[in-house]
């Protein structure tokens, strides 16, 4: 199942049949109940005759009051990217102790506001010279810690500004247009399969300049142990999404340009496309 916030409320698309909520967001998604007693709604209704593109065309970021955070250091690949990146810094050190470290990387990445949905514009900093998508399967939770459903997250980052120094890692993640959520939320109730892939694919001018892919399975951290750090010691009233860091990430090379077209899919939410503004 999966639901889309619009602008006429929450498109339920299942099994092929679309579905309309007159529902408040916040509301909706706070329920750990919600894939459940969302079926037993659609089963009462009639099917939206509208067709499917069209409805999505309202669509929203799936985002309401929901804080954004992320995690980091999660894949190996990225474990070795931020070493590399930082060695001249003296903090290629820090990013292999917080790979094997009980501990997780979480660190706050948008306020809802700044969040832009499917086919918005993402942003490159003006300070940056090096930057790069991050591909990350995004957990939606509820206040209660459950989660409840996933969706794809972009996160932006200037390698360059997290390089110089690790204490600049806000700097490098939080701003204007960098992060992106979508284009839905998948609503079940079983754990998301391991066999799961992440693709990314990057075009510039109509060619792809880059591309790969990697495994939710390559995760090194579970799921819920990031969930149950998260909410250790906060409360989120409204939820929260949290990105679970990248197993993607571009050579040394490669830095974002203008009217670049970032493509993420991850079946079965779908693909999440943004332009570089």
């Amino acid at each position: 199942m999966r639901i889309f916030k619009t602008v006429d409320g929450i498109l339920v698309h299942m099994e092929g049949q679309n579905y309309l909520l007159k529902e408040d967001w916040d509301k909706f998604i706070c329920n750990d109940a919600i894939y459940k007693d969302t079926l037993m709604r659609i089963n009462q209704m009639r099917p939206l005759t509208t067709g499917f593109s069209h409805l999505i065309n309202k669509a929203l970021p799936p985002v309401g009051k929901q804080e954004i955070w992320a995690s980091g250091v999660t894949y190996l690949s990225s474990r070795e990217a931020r070493m590399e990146e930082s060695k001249d810094a003296g903090g290629g050190d820090f990013y292999d102790r917080v790979y094997h470290a009980e501990r997780p990387e979480l660190f706050f990445k948008s306020a809802p506001y700044r969040a832009v949905g499917h086919g918005g514009k993402v942003r490159i900093r003006k300070d940056s010279n090096w930057n790069v998508p991050e591909p990350e399967l995004t957990i939606v939770i509820t206040p209660n810690a459950k989660i409840i459903g996933y969706t794809i997250g972009n996160d932006m980052s200037s390698r360059d500004i997290e390089g110089e120094n690790p204490l600049y890692l806000p700097q490098a993640k939080s701003y204007d247009g960098a992060t992106a959520v979508g284009p839905c939320i998948w609503l079940t109730e079983e754990s998301i399969s391991m066999d799961t892939k992440i693709k990314i694919q990057i075009v510039r001018k109509g060619d792809v300049v880059f591309e790969g892919e990697t495994q939710v399975g390559q995760m090194k951290r579970k799921l819920t142990d990031l969930v149950l750090y998260l909410y250790r010691e906060m409360s989120f009233p409204y939820g929260s999404l949290l990105m679970t860091g990248t197993g993607v990430v571009p050579p040394n090379s490669f830095t974002l340009d203008h009217s670049d077209v970032i493509n993420i899919t991850i079946d079965p939410i779908g693909t999440l496309s943004n332009v570089v503004a």
